[in-house]
Parts: structure tokens; sequence; C-alpha cells
């Protein structure tokens, strides 16, 4: 459960939010249990595909007007460590502040298990719903500005959850094996920060390009693998969970419902065996996307998903079942401080502006809602499932890919998966360095440069 005491340190006026001290790590819980053959998973799936005329991407792209294809919430509860843990990820773009809270919460109910253990992603997906309840609130007061997500079709989505996961615990499967192993994807994700001699960011890559330019220039600084973590029951692969970081988009805007190059990828693999569940993550991909490769052509999103439906093939190609001796869950408190050159009078202006665009209204409502969720205390938790010596983190929002790799170098001597995109309040999540080359991602980093540090920290302690 979120311990606010131990943040009250942090705590402060929206005025004074500037002069705040340097961050400290908030409260770390471990559970970590000896497990001797009563280990047994639930797996869960349910709709969440937005109905006609719901806002797309926070409400700046097309509105729905039609599918392509569903959108699905996937899971599974993990019976038999201590209280029950949840993983779920969503085919969603984003879901931020008190509406993850919400998820995780209504997923805890379903699972009788507390929010703390229960870790819920999205895959990134941008013909898809962005989800901020507290942004939302701040633009209804214009009825001019398009809703950011509707709060009806929102609950529906958190009963539903409640609903699947509360049926899945009613049959679990057995557990006894894990594995892991990965594969190399080739030819989709590359950096999209583009710098120049000064070290100064001149192009965003993105994730489709027609620029020769951009389709030239090398791949850049990516993790290439995809990883696999596998549950068995016997010799029975049960549930597969896949990771790797990349902005998931061939194209988008169009008013066409899709889960995408991934999440097809997924589904396909889904459908030659059903008898497992299989989940997609995306990493730390916040400076990663397709447009080396991708030119955006509807073509690509076939050309794409293959690509990436032969990563997940391959990494389980070889799978070696181990048996499970130990499972271990941890969580870690983070109140990153926002910049300092936000303040909720000019945030407000600006979303009051109605000479501005709907771009540049509502997205101050965003950068408004972090700064008053920091202002109320309110953590961001982190979290690890160990099984053995796999280990998967849970980290929020559109993560550099140096966190990826750091988090892989800290421990070496383990299989370390990294899901990125969870609370999505801080939206990117630069690194310090990042923050003077400029670029795209830094203009809409919500959190002072710090915020590496302490993430870095908290990564660290998880994989102790």
């Amino acid at each position: 459960m979120h311990h606010r005491r131990d943040f009250l340190k942090w705590t402060t006026s929206l005025a004074g939010a500037a002069t705040i001290a340097p961050w400290e790590l908030g409260r770390l819980c471990a559970d970590e249990r000896i497990i001797s053959g009563k280990l047994s998973i639930a797996p869960f799936r349910y709709d969440v595909t937005p109905p006609l005329g719901h806002s797309l991407c926070g409400g700046w792209i097309e509105p729905v007007i039609g599918y392509d294809d569903e959108l699905e919430a996937l899971g599974y509860v993990l019976l038999g460590a201590g209280a029950p843990i949840v993983i779920c990820s969503v085919d969603w773009c984003s879901i931020l502040n008190s509406a993850h809270l919400q998820w995780r919460e209504a997923l805890a109910e379903g699972a009788g298990t507390t929010v703390d253990r229960v870790a819920v992603h999205t895959v990134h997906q941008h013909n898809a719903p962005f989800a901020c309840l507290d942004a939302n609130e701040i633009v209804s007061k214009f009825p001019e500005l398009p809703q950011i997500v509707d709060p009806d079709f929102f609950a529906q989505c958190l009963e539903r959850g409640r609903d699947a996961v509360a049926e899945a615990i009613r049959n679990p499967i057995p557990v006894t094996h894990v594995a892991a192993d990965q594969a190399r994807v080739h030819r989709v994700a590359a950096n999209r920060r583009m710098l120049g001699p000064d070290g100064i960011v001149t192009s965003m890559r993105g994730s489709s390009s027609r620029s020769p330019e951009h389709h030239r220039l090398p791949e850049g600084l990516i993790d290439p693998w995809l990883k696999t973590i596998a549950f068995f029951n016997g010799d029975q692969k049960v549930v597969s969970s896949h990771y790797y970081a990349c902005h998931p988009m061939s194209y988008y805007g169009d008013g066409r419902v899709s889960a995408d190059f991934c999440g097809l990828a997924r589904r396909e693999r889904q459908s030659a065996e059903p008898d497992c569940l299989h989940l997609y993550f995306n990493g730390c991909g916040g400076n990663i996307g397709a447009g080396k490769y991708n030119d955006g052509s509807p073509p690509m999103r076939e050309a794409l998903k293959s690509r990436i439906l032969k990563g997940i093939v391959a990494s389980e190609e070889a799978l070696v079942p181990q048996p499970i001796e130990r499972v271990a869950w941890r969580t870690q408190e983070i109140l990153p401080i926002p910049l300092a050159q936000y303040d909720e009078e000019s945030l407000t202006a600006q979303i009051s502006d109605a000479n501005r665009s709907g771009v540049d209204r509502s997205r101050p409502a965003f950068t408004l809602a972090w700064l008053r969720r920091h202002a109320s205390g309110t953590p961001i938790d982190l979290s690890s499932l160990e099984i053995n010596e796999i280990a998967m983190l849970h980290l929020p929002a559109e993560c550099f890919i140096e966190y990826q790799l750091r988090a892989q170098e800290m421990r070496s001597d383990r299989f370390v998966a990294c899901a990125a995109y969870g609370d999505g309040g801080p939206w990117y999540i630069p690194t310090q360095e990042a923050y003077p080359q400029g670029g795209y991602e830094v203009s809409v980093a919500w959190c002072d440069p710090d915020i590496d540090r302490v993430l870095t920290d908290g990564i660290q302690r998880l994989l102790w």
C-alpha cells in the first residue's frame, strides 16, 4: 500500500515546488518465499476496445471511426508466494496518475490482494486510449476541448478487469517450472534522437519516416534483444511474457483502433499456442522507434509484425524449464520532483487560452496533473518479480533505453527483463545528460533531471 507518511518530507505547496529538497528514496518492501510445490497461476484477459467516437491518444488525433482489431488487457495472478501477485499488460497508449492507481486497485480487489502487489503496463499503441482522469477533469471545464478519456468507459474497463481476475483465480493452474531466453530482433528498433556535432538533437527519427537520411544513419543505442520469460506446469507452457523496447506504432491517426504490430505479433503467437497465454511488454523505449526501417505505409505494419513475431518464436525455441525454488516480490516508492519551470498559474493560463491549438491547451493539463500529484505526496511504485535468477522489473512512463541497459548491467548474473510504461504520470523519463541535448522527449518530460539518479537508485535497490 502507499505510505504517504514516508513522503511528508516531499509534500509542499505548488508555489514552493521549485525549492524542494533533493530526492530521497521512499519505502522499500521485500517479500521473498522459498517455494515447496504449491505455486499456481491464473491467466486472465478482457476487452478494453473503446467505443465509436472515443478519443484516441488523448484527443490529439482522429477519434474512433472504426476498428482494424480489438484491444485487450491480459495478465496473470501468481498464487502461493504470499499474497497474490498480479501482472497486467494493456493495449492502450498510457494510463496515468489516479487512473493507474484505480486500475491496480480494481485488479487487486479481484485477486484479493493489496495494490502494492499489482503491476500494470501499457504497450503504448497510439490508435488507443490515453487515460488520465486528473487531466481529463482539468480540460472538462472547457467544453470546446475533447475528452481525454470517457470516465464511464474507463469505469467499465475497471469492472471488467475486477471480474476477469476474480473469475481466473477460481481455477488456477499449478506452476512448477520457469524458463527464460532471448533472441535478436532485426530491422525494427533504432534510436529516435539524431545528435549533431555539437551534441544537440537536430532531428527525431520517430516511429516512421520517409527521410532517406533517417534510413541511412545507424541504429544508434538500442537493446536488440527480445526477452521471453515463461511459466510451466510440468512440460506444459501456460504463460509466456515477451519484452522488447520500441515504440510500437507502424502508422496511426486515422481513427482506426489497432493493437499495431507488436500487439498483432503477440496475437498471432497466441493463435498458434491457444493453451498458453502470451503477453507483450514494451521495455524502456522512450527514445526508441521504428523510423529507420518504417516509412509509415500500411504494408509495413505486416512487415514489422513479422519481424517481432520471428523474435518471439526464436526466443522460445530453446527455453529450458527449471524447477521454481524461490519467488521474491519487491517494491520501491519514488516521488520525482517537477521541473522548476512549471507552475500552476502559467499552466492554467495556457489551458484557458482559446487562441492556442487544442493540443497546446490539453497537454499542459497533463503537466498540471503531475504538479498536483507531487504536491499531494502520492509516490510512484516501482516493483520487481524475481523467480530463481530471473528478474522482471516494472518501471514507469516512457523511460529511455539507458535505464534498461543499466538494469541489465547491474545484475549481469541474472536474466533481467524490463517492462516500462507503467504509471505514465511523469511522461518521458530521459537520462540526465539528455536534458541539455534538447529534442521532443525532453520538451514533454515533467520531472527534474535528477530523476536519473533517483530512478537508477530505485532500480538498484529492487535488484539487490
